[in-house]
């Protein structure tokens, strides 16, 4: 029945019988989340010898079989990767069984909203002379990832809850999210609205953290408006290398 429903809309794949489905989708997110888990780890280790992950990536991703890029970022979000496979670890336990792989990696992508935060009070200490207690500052992109409107588990709600915790005053841009009407877990987010793109504005904020990049927004007009940028996604990175290098040095 399934697989004449949906058979006309798009490629259908038959298995045995529904715990095999359900088992495919599964592993098809443990398999992202494990590899989102990895490449923030080894974002980590490469900071602290001083090499670009994101060179690494493009590097290795130009070898023709046996590898997949996977990108860093400020955690992870969406109704899929962020919970289903913990339904598999519950579930193990029931049948008696351990799924230290998947934990392992719950427990480094769990940690990655703390990380931004503790990247973003680092640096305005540094770069500005500023605590994050009484710092203006914007986070770009509330969606858990780019060009959509779906908040659900998104690691910008867990970095601005934190921020607001440290005495920060947070604001929002979001251009698919102009207001917050269900927050879910996190009723300190409900009622929220996205501040207008206006780089006169925006230039009054001591720090913006890219935490979902969007295509939507210019960021190198934002980059040269605000005094500090945090890109969790490489989005500035992106742009030409002359125009970062103006960046890093200003």
């Amino acid at each position: 029945m399934a697989i004449a429903v949906y058979a006309p809309l798009t490629q259908v794949v038959p298995v045995s019988d529904l715990k095999t489905a359900e088992a495919v989708k599964l592993t098809e997110n443990i398999f992202r989340l494990v590899n989102i888990a990895l490449v923030n780890e080894l974002k980590v280790v490469f900071e602290s010898m001083d090499i670009d992950i994101w060179e690494v990536i493009d590097a290795a991703k130009t070898k023709p079989f046996g590898y997949m890029p996977f990108y860093p970022g400020p955690g992870l979000g969406g109704h899929c990767i962020a919970i289903d496979p913990f339904y598999l670890t519950w579930k193990a336990r029931a049948h008696g069984e351990a799924t230290r792989f998947i934990e392992l990696a719950g427990d480094v992508v769990a940690a990655l909203p703390r990380r931004v935060v503790e990247a973003v009070a680092e640096s305005l200490s540094s770069r500005e002379g500023k605590a994050v207690k009484g710092a203006r500052i914007l986070v770009v992109g509330l969606a858990y990832k780019k060009n959509v409107d779906d908040m659900r588990e998104s690691p910008s709600l867990h970095v601005i809850r934190l921020l607001r915790e440290r005495g920060g005053q947070v604001d929002y841009y979001d251009p698919h999210i102009p207001v917050v009407h269900d927050s879910g877990e996190h009723p300190e987010v409900a009622g929220m609205s996205s501040i207008a793109w206006d780089l006169a504005a925006i230039g009054a904020y001591d720090c913006a953290v890219i935490c979902t990049d969007h295509d939507a927004v210019d960021y190198a007009a934002l980059a040269k408006a605000v005094p500090l940028v945090i890109d969790t996604r490489n989005a500035v990175g992106r742009l030409a290398p002359d125009f970062v290098d103006q960046i890093r040095k200003a």
